[in-house]
């Protein structure tokens, strides 16, 4: 009798090690499971993205106004009797150290 019951005792801590240590066991599934989720929200992110790409197809080939707005902000356009002003900023006084001063790093 107790050698049916250590046979049974290290076949129920086999079981066990497996179950929590082995392969495909506890540690396994936590790992795949936080993986699992970590895809999901990748997916979810690139889905965002491939929805705004189709809103932006879906404008460029069903309107105007949007091919108008990137040919004035890609290549300059300009529409006739439309007056364009460019402002350019002044630029500050540099200030320079003269050619003997160390460099700070």
């Amino acid at each position: 009798m107790r050698l049916l019951t250590l046979i049974l005792l290290l076949l129920l801590g086999g079981l066990q090690y497996d179950f929590w240590l082995g392969k495909n066991g506890l540690s396994d599934y936590r790992e795949l499971s936080d993986a699992n989720d970590r895809q999901q929200q990748d997916n979810l992110v690139l889905k965002d993205r491939n929805n705004l790409i189709y809103r932006e197809i879906d404008d460029l080939t069903s309107g105007l106004e949007a091919i108008e707005e990137l040919s004035r902000n890609d290549l300059g356009y300009i529409k006739q009797g439309e007056t364009f002003y460019r402002i350019i900023p002044k630029e500050q006084d540099q200030v320079t150290e003269p050619d003997g001063a160390p460099y700070d790093d």
